[in-house]
Formats: C-alpha cells, sequence, structure tokens
C-alpha cells in the first residue's frame, strides 16, 4: 500500500532562524539526500519503494512527504524517519537538525472509519467518488448531527492557533474588540466594513477550517500525482480518478502532466508551509494564487459539510481572501474565451511563467521555479 509520511525537521536548538539562501541551501542538500538513496530497508530487512520526496524548508526546519510503498502505516513511518535520520547525518551541515516526528497523517473520523471497517460488512465502496459520499453522508439523527457539528467545530478552533502567519484582524476581527464593545454604547463610529464585524469565533472556525483544508488538500494532490504518473499522461487524457488538478484552467490541461503536478504540489507544500510557521508574507506567483483559490475551495465545503458555514463565517474567509489576494487578475485564466485581462494583467503571463516570481521580493520554492535567475541564485527574500 502507498502511503504519504510526512517528516518534521527542525533546526538545532538555539540556532539562528534560517533566512532565505539558507532554505535554499537546506531544500537542496535534503533533496540531493533523499535522490542517493536507493531504496529503504525497514524492520526484518523488508525492503520498501520510495516514490517521491517533496521538500518545503521554513525558518525552523523543515516539512518532507515520502510517498512510499510499505506492507503496513507502522513500517512505513518507522523506515521513512530511519532514513531521514541518515539523510541529516550524511550531511555535514545538516548533522545537528533533528527529526522531530515521522508520521501517516489521517485527517479525519471517517479515514479511522475506513480502517476499521476494511474487509467487513460495513467497508466504504473502492470507488474515489463513492467514498467521498459515503465519508461525507449526514447521520441518520439530528442528535448525531449536533454531536458531529460540536466535536468538528471544537477540532477547528483547536487547529486555528496554528495558522501563525495571520491574525484574527485578517479575518475582519476588530483589532481590540473588548475596545469596541466597550465604545459602542457611545456612539462611536462603527468601522467601515461592516456593522460589527466579524466574531473572534468566527475568525477561529475559518482560521482552522484552512489548517485542515491544507491538509486534504495536500493529500489528495499527491493523489493526482500518483494517477497522472501511473497513466504517464496529462489532465486533458488522465482515465482515472483526480481531486484537484481537473479544477485548474481547463485551456491548459493538455500541459498538466506529472511534472507539472509535482511542481504545483511542492508550491502547495511551501505556501501553506509559511502559513503556518508565521513567515507569509506575499503570494509569490501565479501558481500560489491558483493553490489558495483551491485551498479556499476546500475550507469552504469543509465547513459546510459539517454544518458550520453561516454568514459569518463565509464573511470570514472573505475576508481572508481579500488580504491575502493582491488582485484576481488570474479568475481570467478561467475563462475559456481568448479575450483576457488585456496588457499588464494576466493575460500577459502565459503558461510557461506560472511559476515564475512576481518580483525579486517573492518566494517561490526553488524545485518549482520556472528558471534559475541569471545570477544563478533564485532571490527567496520575502521581506
Amino acid at each position: 500500500m502507498t502511503y504519504v509520511v510526512t517528516v518534521e525537521i527542525r533546526i538545532p536548538e538555539g540556532a539562528p532562524e534560517l533566512d532565505g539562501l539558507h532554505r535554499v541551501g537546506a531544500s537542496a542538500l535534503l533533496e540531493q539526500g533523499f535522490a542517493s538513496v536507493a531504496g529503504i530497508e525497514g524492520a526484518d530487512g523488508m525492503e520498501m519503494d520510495l516514490f517521491d520526496v517533496a521538500v518545503a524548508v521554513h525558518p525552523g526546519g523543515a516539512i518532507l512527504k515520502v510517498m512510499v510503498a510499505a506492507p503496513s502505516l507502522e513500517f512505513a513511518e518507522e523506515a521513512v524517519g530511519s532514513v531521514s535520520e541518515e539523510v541529516l547525518e550524511r550531511s555535514e551541515l545538516l548533522a545537528e537538525w533533528t527529526v522531530e516526528s515521522s508520521e501517516v497523517q489521517l485527517h479525519t473520523d471517517a479515514a479511522r472509519e475506513s480502517l476499521e471497517a476494511a474487509d467487513g460488512p460495513g467497508a466504504p465502496p473502492s470507488d474515489p467518488q463513492a467514498r467521498r459520499a459515503h465519508h461525507t453522508a449526514k447521520p441518520d439523527t439530528a442528535d448525531e448531527a449536533e454531536g458531529e457539528a460540536q466535536d468538528h467545530e471544537a477540532a477547528f478552533r483547536a487547529l486555528a492557533t496554528r495558522l501563525r502567519s495571520f491574525t484574527p484582524a485578517t479575518f475582519g476581527v476588530p483589532h481590540d474588540v473588548d475596545e469596541a464593545e466597550d465604545a459602542a454604547p457611545s456612539g462611536e463610529e462603527e468601522p467601515a466594513d461592516g456593522p460589527a464585524g466579524v466574531s473572534p469565533e468566527s475568525a477561529e472556525l475559518a482560521a482552522g477550517s484552512l489548517v485542515y483544508g491544507a491538509e486534504v488538500l495536500i493529500d489528495e494532490l499527491y493523489d493526482d500525482v500518483q494517477a497522472l504518473a501511473e497513466e504517464d499522461t496529462t489532465v486533458a487524457e488522465c482515465q482515472g480518478h483526480l481531486w484537484h488538478l481537473d479544477q485548474l484552467p481547463s485551456r491548459h490541461a493538455p500541459q498538466y502532466n506529472e511534472l507539472f503536478a509535482r511542481r504545483f504540489l511542492v508550491t502547495a507544500i511551501a505556501l501553506t508551509t509559511r502559513f503556518t510557521d508565521g513567515s507569509f508574507r506575499r503570494l509569490g506567483c501565479l501558481a500560489e494564487e491558483l493553490v489558495l483559490k483551491l485551498l479556499l475551495e476546500q475550507a469552504h465545503v469543509t465547513l459546510d459539510l459539517h454544518g458550520l458555514l453561516d454568514d459569518e463565517v463565509a464573511a470570514a474567509l472573505g475576508r481572508f481572501a481579500g488580504e491575502v489576494y493582491e488582485d484576481m487578475d488570474f479568475a481570467w485564466l478561467q475563462d475559456e474565451g481568448e479575450s483576457g485581462a488585456g496588457e499588464g494583467g494576466v493575460a500577459a503571463l502565459g503558461f510557461g511563467t506560472w511559476f515564475t516570481p512576481f518580483d525579486d521580493a517573492r518566494y517561490v520554492h526553488p524545485y518549482a521555479l520556472d528558471e534559475m535567475p541569471e545570477s544563478g541564485v533564485p532571490d527567496t527574500a520575502e521581506s
């Protein structure tokens, strides 16, 4: 069975955070280290196939997504963790880095249900579309529905703290809620963006759904990469199930091959890493704008499925999108017509520039970059 193992690696305690140039170097060392791994040997000499490794380096370390074929989840986690430690030990510059965790992340209670019901009378269907419908089916009773909604609401609120690059104000919460409430009876003017803004509770739900949605999005993009790799085809010709890549602008579907899918996946990992490690400043390229579009759609769907998407939570996600997007020119790409955003807009950016930084101060993961600048080293600074 194929597993996606998430490995969290940290820089030595007390070491300064990595700047842009150091992140590029660390990423290259990790990628080269795994490229030199011929195979993975688990417990009792059992061999495992290593399919792919995606590396996202942040100021405090790195997150790896390692795709392996293993006989069990436990074997996959243990073997990938051991190999990650070996890769660090072999590199003089990374020898003091540590592997914090190596685990296969299961994101939903539905996944647990699938494991418990495997091969039994309650086993979910094998077809991906039917399985998703099975997992997202509404409970039979109102009491069960209310209980599940409360459980998911609490889970999303707990996840909200992981979205470290953004404050409640990004979601429309007044900068000082207590002060705003105290001042309201005195007749002070309300904020221009709305009579009451967004409540902290709604902002928490929106933030948590983005963290949860990021994990689901990355896992499903991995599935899309594997689907294209198995058929050695493009999105336009793919006969298998795709979760997200077929939602990208259809005019370029014949160009969405396995290499594109890998670059898009790495872009998604890099962007969501910056969202959660506190380093995000601005979107780096058009591909990141498209990743964010998919992430926002995933957040909306997740909240709606659990009965948590009310008008205020939707408004919080809308405010977040408005804060992060600098413009919506990329939306023109969904238009099937030939006329577009005009000179200087997205129409001026061909498919070959989707992974090109908007300017020299933007960050794009080195694996996804369209080409190296003349200097030979991409500028990864975000400030």
